[in-house]
């Protein structure tokens, strides 16, 4: 099981940046670099290859829709080469609020425009032939009586340093699961249980992994949650710093019946708790909203407590099919940041 964290940039690029390398030397095999409407994450991941030799870079996502397919395809062969073969890229629909309210394109057909998108960006690093495709949302070039009708099919002029970069996707729905496991290397999801992930998507992921080329290998999954290894009650609680970010999620990421994050804590088994934590929320009455997130939840998507706990939590892990033990480490008791990464390394090789 490898180890991979989420950047926060929120003290700076150049803290970031360093807080990076340092993690790379105790052992982070992956540091994933999300976008969604502040700084745009190919110059973060652009700016950590050239400060780091050994951890993987991976894009949290880059989303579908505010990216032509051939310009999505363009930045992973340019970040994978200055990297020198470390890129991840991370591909994910986002949500219809930031689709259309940020980037104003419209918010259709995610499941279809990620397959096609994936299609595409194979398609341009192995670079066998110019590009032509007609997919059911892509068409490249434009067909006729669209444009001016003087596009013509290309092929990429850089050589990309692999013609196979690795995808995953993060995705949460049914039929998206199942496209996931069938075409991508891997899979993020969010807000994974993984006592209850199989409720959920095991049926999806069984439907997509039956059509899988075996070429892809395994399905990659990153997954976790908030990390604190102690005995102290400050260590127990950290998860309680998650309850601000799910009720953001399963309450205001998403109106009335499309809310994806929502649905799923519903199938988790928690009807009415996602409805009141969404109600409230939307409401407005956001500190209502994070009281309101069952405790039994924040414990199932964390790591969090004395270091057998901590160790049986990766294990449960493991054994829900993670490969990339997602998390975000709280130092407590006097503990360090590099040496807290240290430790859930080594629990992690023994699970």
């Amino acid at each position: 099981m490898k180890i991979s964290m989420a950047l926060s940039y929120a003290g700076g690029f150049e803290e970031s940046v360093d807080r990076v390398a340092d993690l790379e030397q105790a052992g982070l095999d992956l540091v994933w670099v999300a976008e969604a409407y502040g700084f745009d994450s190919p110059s973060l991941m652009g700016y950590i290859a050239a400060r780091t030799k050994r951890v993987e870079i991976g894009s949290a996502i880059l989303p579908i829709y505010s990216r032509t397919p051939t310009l999505i395809a363009m930045t992973a062969a340019g970040l994978d080469a200055l990297s020198g073969g470390r890129f991840q890229l991370g591909l994910g629909a986002s949500g219809p609020q930031v689709i259309e309210g940020w980037h104003g394109v419209p918010y259709a057909a995610p499941v279809a425009r990620t397959k096609e998108t994936i299609e595409i960006c194979r398609r341009v690093w192995a670079r066998e032939e110019p590009l032509s495709y007609e997919g059911s949302t892509v068409q490249v070039p434009l067909g006729p009586g669209e444009g001016t009708g003087l596009g013509k099919p290309l092929k990429i002029i850089a050589h990309p340093l692999r013609e196979r970069i690795p995808v995953w996707v993060a995705a949460l729905g049914e039929a998206n699961v199942s496209m996931t496991a069938k075409v991508a290397e891997g899979w993020i999801p969010i807000l994974f249980d993984p006592e209850r992930a199989d409720r959920v998507w095991g049926p999806s992921l069984a439907r997509g992994l039956a059509e899988r080329d075996p070429e892809l290998g395994p399905l990659q999954i990153s997954a976790g949650g908030i990390l604190a290894i102690g005995e102290s009650d400050e260590a127990r609680s950290a998860y309680e710093r998650m309850r601000p970010m799910v009720a953001l999620y399963v309450g205001g990421m998403g109106a009335k019946g499309k809310n994806f994050y929502n649905d799923v804590v519903r199938r988790y088994g928690y009807e009415d708790e996602a409805e009141t934590i969404q109600d409230l929320y939307l409401s407005g009455e956001k500190e209502k909203a994070a009281a309101a997130v069952p405790d039994t939840l924040l414990r199932a998507l964390s790591l969090c407590g004395p270091e057998g706990y901590v160790a049986e939590r990766i294990a449960a892990f493991k054994e829900a099919g993670v490969t990339h033990l997602q998390v975000s480490p709280v130092p407590t008791g006097g503990q360090r940041l590099l040496d807290l990464t240290e430790r859930v390394k080594t629990l992690a090789e023994s699970a």
